[in-house]
């Protein structure tokens, strides 16, 4: 079904940095970019078509009831319909997409995959308000469609091709709709409740555990309860395979496992962005000393050692900073060759994007550090003064170690 993808997971790799028209170049691992809408590219996953396909099977022997003077032709019927349903759920993802865009929240992609459709967009609400909007406007356009798809049923003839597709569409719009107001992540009904109990406690942690939590309790009902359900309408038939049985059956753990597993990673990465504000650019910077071009590299680490520095940052006569010394630079001259080779051919010229503020945390350390991919970074105060040298290795260390103290700890196993 279709959801927005905004829990919160600030994503540390692969990020690339935007081109010199201000976009990011496509990225791999989407599928195929079907195209543009408001400047997100829109992409289909390989598991696409493999719901596609299943949805045309299911509702071409649907149709065999209802229409059998169709043949073998109630597939293309079917394919149709299966198509205008995944077009039904990216107009949902885009009714996210513009709000987060509104709200001046970036979207990374928009993806038609296995479980309906998903928005990525790459920052939470800064408030439980917009939150709440953000959520709803999917199931909203959802709902009305389903109103859209019902006045179309009452101009056509029901019992033929036309009625039957704008039933379908009509049914399976208010069940996307009705499915994604339940209140449980990674549902945006979920996330509604989420900024409910954010507005009430003051928290936004404390909506995201509320909200996970009934996820979880969602994903056992839908377990248990779905294949009840549906077991009691197939009893109303005169007939029912024990093939329809077994598929309701696994269609329920599916999307049970999915609802279970989704809430938890929203609780993972809640916990995350609460250790995330302790990365910061002042606490992982290297103390530097400044040398000149010219300076031979011996020397330059001889000062470095008796300052009990780890990095070099080449300056000009003034003392203003030019380039960094790449670590992997000095790590690749021999010990016998340093007297004889100078600083500035190990440095990397400082472009903006190298300068960091001492006092950026967090997110908006992070935010900079992927819009300028590079080893190293000048650290710098508001004076313009030079504090350090960020290595990207060591930010990214400190940014595994917290990803890692914000999973849940394992449970100790029995001994056999």
């Amino acid at each position: 079904m279709g959801d927005s993808d905004s829990d919160g997971a600030p994503r540390a790799g692969g990020q690339q940095a935007p081109d010199e028209a201000g976009e990011r170049p496509e990225e791999s691992g989407g599928g195929i970019l079907m195209g543009r809408l408001f400047g997100v590219p829109v992409y289909v996953t390989p598991s696409w078509f493999v719901v596609t396909a299943l949805i045309t099977w299911f509702f071409g022997n649907q149709l065999d009831r209802v229409l059998p003077e169709l043949g073998n032709g109630r597939y293309l019927v079917s394919l149709f319909f299966a198509v205008a349903f995944y077009a039904s759920v990216l107009v949902h993802e885009l009714a996210h997409t513009v709000a987060a865009l509104r709200f001046d929240l970036p979207v990374r992609r928009i993806r038609l995959q296995f479980r309906g459709g998903v928005s990525e967009i790459e920052k939470d609400s800064d408030t439980p308000g917009r939150e709440f909007v953000l959520a709803g406007v999917g199931p909203l356009l959802s709902l009305v469609l389903a109103g859209v798809f019902y006045l179309g049923m009452q101009t056509v003839e029901s019992g033929t091709v036309p009625g039957v597709l704008l039933t379908g569409l009509m049914l399976s719009n208010l069940i996307v709709a009705v499915f994604n107001l339940l209140p449980g992540l990674p549902l945006d009904g979920g996330r509604m409740l989420r900024a409910v109990v954010w507005k009430l406690s003051g928290s936004p942690m404390t909506g995201t555990v509320a909200a996970a939590w009934t996820g979880r309790v969602l994903a056992v009902a839908v377990l248990v309860g779905f294949p009840l359900v549906t077991m009691e309408s197939l009893t109303d038939r005169e007939s029912f395979t024990g093939l329809e049985s077994l598929t309701n059956a696994l269609l329920a753990a599916i999307l049970a496992a999915i609802i279970w597993t989704d809430a938890g990673n929203s609780l993972r990465m809640a916990r995350f962005r609460e250790r995330l504000p302790a990365l910061s650019a002042r606490a992982l910077t290297r103390r530097a000393v400044p040398v000149t071009a010219e300076t031979p590299l011996s020397e330059a680490l001889r000062r470095a050692n008796e300052a009990g520095a780890r990095a070099l940052v080449v300056v000009d006569g003034d003392g203003t900073p030019l380039s960094l010394v790449r670590e992997s630079g000095i790590a690749g001259v021999s010990q016998r060759l340093r007297p004889w080779v100078v600083v500035g051919s190990l440095a990397e010229d400082l472009t903006d994007g190298m300068r960091v503020s001492a006092d950026l945390t967090g997110e908006a350390l992070l935010e900079h550090l992927r819009a300028t991919p590079a080893t190293e970074y000048l650290v710098v105060e508001d004076t313009g003064e030079i504090y350090g040298v960020l290595s990207a290795g060591d930010f990214e260390r400190a940014f595994i170690a917290a990803m890692a103290r914000s999973a849940p700890a394992p449970r100790p196993r029995s001994a056999p």
